[in-house]
């Protein structure tokens, strides 16, 4: 399998689970079949879209290729008929949450890196593809954005280390075939630890009795 092949494919992976991701939101909110498709589009695509726009591969690829759009309609009617069957909706709703995190870092740096940005800047890039759909997907739920909020599980921080991973990978030109796969396990295990464990990032510094003065 081509290196091209493996990002299309990942991609898809990718775009499916987040997109289950986005409908399954949407019936929690108690969305209609109309909110549950649109966030569910919104959430698969919107940081695919944002990627395509930074680096200038314009349309972006969700309006060049029916797939893209064709993959969340199927994710969507999945999660409408099939989510009374999920036993615990919250927990598996955060699973592909992690799991599209994971798959995106890979496929934003990759692309990145095929169009030609330097190491900082794909690792960038690839994780505004990860979070992008998850904001969007949160601010049209009208939820305050899991990347935003206080005390939050971990959740961009483990983009951050994958994309850094696999950039680092990429400069000792080790096998994408391989490095790839590794940093979207990576990140999807390192996000399902972070909810299991509640590790947070640390807020701002402030001294003892500033603390106590409030």
């Amino acid at each position: 399998m081509s290196s091209h092949t493996a990002l299309v494919v990942l991609e898809h992976v990718g775009i499916f689970v987040f997109a289950i991701s986005g409908a399954l939101t949407a019936i929690q909110k108690g969305f209609d079949a109309v909110g549950i498709l649109v966030l569910a589009e919104v959430t698969a695509l919107g940081g695919g879209v944002l990627r395509d726009l930074i680096i200038g591969d314009n349309p972006p690829a969700a309006f060049r290729q029916t797939t893209y759009l064709l993959v969340p309609l199927g994710a969507a009617t999945v999660a409408f008929f099939a989510h009374p069957v999920v036993a615990r909706l919250n927990f598996t709703m955060l699973l592909f949450d992690a799991a599209g995190l994971g798959l995106f870092c890979v496929t934003g740096t990759l692309k990145a890196l095929d169009f030609g940005l330097g190491s900082v800047q794909a690792a960038l890039l690839g994780v505004t593809t990860a979070v992008g759909g998850g904001l969007l997907r949160d601010i049209i739920a009208r939820d305050t954005p899991i990347l935003m909020q206080k005390d939050t599980d971990l959740y961009s921080i483990p983009a951050m280390v994958g994309t850094a991973a696999l950039t680092a990978a990429d400069r000792l030109e080790l096998p994408m075939a391989v490095a790839a796969p590794v940093a979207a396990v990576f990140v999807f295990t390192f996000r399902v630890a972070a909810m299991l464990r509640h590790w947070t990032a640390p807020q701002a510094w402030t001294r003892p009795r500033d603390r106590h003065s409030a």
